[in-house]
C-alpha cells in the first residue's frame, strides 16, 4: 500500500531502483526502501544538481544534506508495469533489456 501523499491524479507511483553507492548504502543500512519524492519544486526547474542547489531550494526544510558530488542529470528509464505486458514509456539511464521481448 503506498501512502496516499505520494499519489498523483493519476493514481500511479514510480519506482526507482538507484545505483549511486551513497543512495544503496542509506537502503541497505535501513534494510527497507526509502520513500522520496523529487527536489525540484516546478517542472519547468532546472536540475537539482549539487548540494548547493539543494540548500538554495530548500534550506532549513531538511535536516541533513549529504554532499555526494555534482550530479549529471540524466533521464532514467521509465517502464510501466500496469499491464501484464511491460511497458517502455522513456528509454534512459538504467538497463531495460529484463523488460524488452
Amino acid at each position: 500500500m503506498v501512502p496516499k501523499i505520494m499519489l498523483t491524479k493519476q493514481k500511479t507511483v514510480g519506482i526507482r531502483v538507484p545505483d549511486n553507492p551513497i543512495c544503496l548504502a542509506i537502503i541497505e543500512a535501513l534494510g527497507n526502501p526509502v520513500l522520496n519524492t523529487s527536489a525540484m519544486l516546478e517542472e519547468d526547474e532546472l536540475p537539482v544538481c549539487s548540494y548547493l542547489d539543494v540548500d538554495r531550494l530548500f534550506g532549513k526544510q531538511v535536516d541533513l544534506i549529504i554532499d555526494g558530488g555534482e550530479i549529471v542529470p540524466h533521464p532514467s528509464s521509465v517502464i510501466s508495469l500496469l499491464t501484464d505486458q511491460p511497458e517502455i514509456l522513456r528509454e534512459g539511464k538504467g538497463d531495460i533489456s529484463a523488460f524488452l521481448s
